[in-house]
């Protein structure tokens, strides 16, 4: 743990002022002044950071195409331990410290669960000491910026980058790599051997920007390193010899500086076009390439044995977008240490790891032959390699046709990234015990029966240092009052707040917490959107990213269903509510799109009519990130986890509400079943179809949509409100809705989950009547939370899969 006292701070301070702006602290803005805090922090960490060496033990690479990093300042300063300092001694400086906090931006590398995940995982693995680095992209926009115009989400450009630099990072153009595309490959015999020629190629720059990732009050600084795509600078040191000329005229150079600089512009590019997959393809092997080069790079600078690089080396896969760490640590296996096939395959698979996050088949991701051939032909070369071995294996195996398919990476004229990842990893997991299962008894089930050695569970967590300590300070000292300090470090002590579950004065204290939260977020909403929503209703919350799957559909029929009977009856009980949502929807996802439109013209309707008074809100909140959840999901009293069951990998928002007190509202889908395993059926609110019953309508069908809409006259009347006029403001995205519930049998059970989730939220209104129950539920749910720390999934993937690696190497096949 750092310490540093007033006095020296403000030294720095000031001494930092001076050679960033050369001008004195009372005349900068907040930017600049953010600006001189970090290079403070950043000074107070160098020697930690340069410290954190790859010679002293196996080293982990994390590979994601996004992370959800949220403002880092707040977070630093918790895990650096110095914040008490540091805000007295701004303030003696005349600077208030949360003025600052709140003037840094969200970094835009990241969308929703994944890359929140992958940013969680990082902090954890600095905090309990582990030397675990990320890999990803550098993106100029990020995903964008989210605005509603006339009730409909507007895309714009999210310009985080204003300085043109990120405060926390370190450019090393020193560590730049080249990245090739296209051209032309070919095999040369060279001193009786062959040799692989790579000419005419479209050379890409990868400029590295490290990002500190601290540990909390330890001595461990490990690397987020990023990458950004850029023309190789004349002083470049690699060697571009082999490359297409682009210096032919003025419309070739620009048109080259538009298809190095487009790599790093966007997450996610839309991908309903051709243009727009080849872009996302393009992405994923430029940041691949660039990271297995890096490592390879470090790993010969320590002139360690290459045939050790599994004993040195976890390279980690998140999700298909990284697959091409596969094939490309294969070419420099083969290309540049002129390893055989066996010994780089023997390598590959001791050293790469793989997660999947999804079930559903249009996520797992699949890229036409013909792109990666023309995009990648070295590359596409070791996979076609790869799979025709893979396949004389399985057909000495296996005389199913369909079997061999199923399984194989090339097929249809289609490369499948998930195939490639299983075929090529030590070690695949599931991200929750039902997701897992469903993997290895569905989706993966060929590939589990060939080798089921390789799969194993890792249920997700969250960092709670940002989701509890540091975003709910009233309740983390309440905790640390109770139980004492070490639950900070080690999460399974927040089980002895259970012995409290039936004192007032702490029940008491729990909902003044709640309450305090629930304020805050009220001033937001009123300053942003000039809507009154009153503290003491339910806020009822659902935040994620906007999917047909995650059914906000559900949620929205449900309000609707419940403004009906308001309007019929205008004296009738009702527990006021409000419900508050928060998503992006995906650029190219129309129907996802139109489920917003729906959302906020139901929202217009219910806020100004006057019939309603304050018994019910409904609020969207607008361009939803991490800053926004750490102001949101401390206020809420109940988590919507409502996803059709077997669609949701595991969830994370679920285990974010839970540790900070939020009653869940949950299908027993994802990491809500063990939510209800840890908390018990009394404790969380559970409605519709289990994982058996999704699972046999899927296989024999027998669901029909319009028969409940038919036979339910109240679920018919909110259905029809899509279409009849009734919510103004909304017309054709009111039919697609209606059209997915009806015309196309809709296909996430909706309708036939709803009557339940009507008699669920029933009883959520009758409990919030009764206060102690409502809090006792509440403090039992935070006292089980502890087993969601992200501390605690970290050190199973190093115990189980990290720092194990493949102790069934002989049951491997050989390709």
């Amino acid at each position: 743990m750092i310490t540093i006292s007033k006095r020296k701070f403000k030294q720095n301070f000031e001494s930092k002022m001076y050679s960033l702006y050369a001008q004195p602290i009372n005349e900068a803005s907040d930017e600049q002044l953010l600006n001189v805090l970090a290079g403070v922090l950043k000074d107070l960490i160098a020697k930690r950071w340069v410290d954190t060496k790859i010679d002293k033990e196996k080293e982990v690479y994390y590979f994601s195409i996004e992370f959800l990093l949220g403002r880092q300042l707040k977070s630093n300063l918790l895990n650096l331990g110095v914040e008490n300092n540091i805000r007295e001694g701004l303030k003696e400086l005349g600077i208030n410290l949360d003025d600052l906090i709140k003037s840094e931006v969200d970094p835009a590398l990241g969308n929703g669960g994944l890359g929140r995940l992958a940013a969680c995982f990082l902090d954890s693995m600095a905090s309990v000491g582990m030397s675990g680095h990320g890999y990803g992209i550098r993106y100029k926009y990020g995903l964008f910026k989210q605005k509603f115009v006339n009730g409909c989400q507007v895309e714009v450009p999210d310009n985080w980058l204003t300085q043109g630099n990120y405060l926390w990072e370190v450019v090393r153009p020193n560590k730049a790599i080249l990245v090739k595309f296209e051209g032309d490959v070919y095999l040369e015999e060279h001193h009786g051997s062959l040799k692989v020629i790579h000419k005419n190629y479209i050379p890409v720059m990868a400029m590295p920007y490290d990002i500190p990732i601290i540990g909390y009050e330890n001595d461990c600084v490990n690397t987020l390193r990023l990458w950004k795509s850029e023309i190789p600078r004349r002083d470049f040191g690699q060697t571009t010899a082999n490359a297409r000329n682009y210096s032919a005229s003025y419309e070739e150079a620009l048109n080259y500086k538009y298809y190095t600089e487009e790599i790093s512009q966007v997450l996610y590019p839309n991908d309903s076009n051709y243009a727009g997959r080849l872009l996302r393809l393009k992405q994923e092997y430029f940041f691949v390439s660039a990271g297995i080069q890096d490592i390879y790079r470090k790993y010969k600078k320590h002139k360690f044995d290459i045939h050790e690089l599994p004993n040195k080396v976890a390279i980690h896969i998140n999700d298909t977008h990284p697959a091409l760490c596969v094939p490309e640590l294969m070419r420099i296996l083969l290309d540049i240490e002129g390893l055989s096939w066996d010994e780089a395959w023997d390598i590959t698979r001791n050293t790469i790891s793989y997660t999947n996050h999804t079930i559903m088949s249009e996520a797992m991701e699949k890229w036409p032959t013909e792109m990666v051939k023309k995009l990648l032909p070295r590359i596409y070369m070791i996979i076609e390699e790869i799979d025709r071995r893979y396949n004389l294996y399985l057909n000495s195996k296996y005389q199913n046709k369909d079997k061999v398919n199923n399984m194989s990476i090339i097929n249809n004229g289609m490369v499948n990234m998930a195939n490639l990842c299983i075929v090529s990893s030590y070690s695949v997991n599931g991200v929750a015990k039902l997701h897992t299962n469903l993997l290895e008894k569905e989706v993966l089930k060929d590939f589990y029966e060939d080798e089921p050695y390789k799969f194993n569970n890792k249920t997700n967590g969250i960092a709670h240092r940002r989701w509890l300590i540091s975003a709910n300070p009233q309740l983390s000292g309440l905790i640390t009052d109770l139980i004492g300090p070490d639950w900070k470090t080690e999460t399974f002590k927040l089980k002895e707040l259970e012995l409290y579950k039936n004192d007032n004065n702490v029940l008491d204290k729990l909902d003044n917490i709640k309450y305090d939260n629930k304020v805050l977020l009220s001033n937001y909403i009123k300053e942003k959107y000039s809507i009154d929503v009153d503290p003491n209703s339910i806020f009822d919350v659902q935040v994620k990213r906007l999917h047909a799957y995650k059914r906000q559909l559900l949620n929205l029929l449900n309000i609707m269903t419940l403004y009906h009977k308001i309007l019929e009856n205008p004296n009738m009980d009702v527990q006021p509510r409000t419900f508050i949502f928060g998503a992006k929807a995906a650029p190219g996802y129309y129907l996802a799109k139109c489920i917003i439109k729906t959302i906020n013209s139901v929202a217009d309707l219910i806020n100004n009519d006057i019939r309603v008074k304050d018994k019910l809100k409904v609020v969207f909140i607008e361009n939803y990130g991490v800053s926004l959840a750490e102001l949101i999901i401390p206020a809420a009293n109940v988590s919507e986890q409502i996803s059709t069951t077997t669609k949701e990998a595991s969830g994370t928002s679920n285990m974010k509400f839970m540790m900070n007190g939020a009653l869940t509202m949950a299908t027993l889908d994802g990491a809500n079943v063990e939510i209800c395993e840890l908390v018990g059926k009394e404790n969380m609110f559970l409605f519709g179809l289990t994982a058996e019953e999704v699972l046999n309508y899927n296989k024999n069908g027998g669901y029909s949509s319009i028969d409940l809409y038919h036979t339910n006259l109240r679920l018919k009347q909110v259905v029809d409100d899509l279409v009849n006029g009734f919510i103004p403001n909304l017309g054709k995205e009111g039919r697609e809705v209606y059209d997915s519930l009806i015309t196309y049998n809709d296909e996430y059970f909706v309708l036939r989950d709803a009557n339940d989730y009507e008699r669920a939220q029933r009883e959520l209104s009758a409990l919030y009547k009764k206060k102690y129950d409502w809090n006792r539920m509440s403090l039992i749910n935070i006292a089980n939370s502890g087993v969601f720390s992200s501390d605690r999934t970290i050190k199973e993937y190093g115990d189980d899969i990290w720092f194990k690696g493949c102790e069934k190497n002989e049951k491997m096949y050989k390709l």
